[in-house]
């Protein structure tokens, strides 16, 4: 994933949106180990 530079023209929309991705991101990584916890056991097992 590409990181970002904050610019010095950021708008609180900017931010705001910025937060929403993350959280987004984050929701969606959970929900997808949870749906496959089998498959991250046994690689963590290897």
């Amino acid at each position: 994933m590409a990181t970002e530079e904050r610019s010095s023209d950021s708008t609180p929309l900017d931010e705001v949106m910025d937060e929403l991705r993350r959280e987004l991101v984050l929701r969606v990584a959970k929900a997808d180990r949870d749906e496959n916890r089998e498959i991250y056991d046994a690689l963590e097992d290897e």
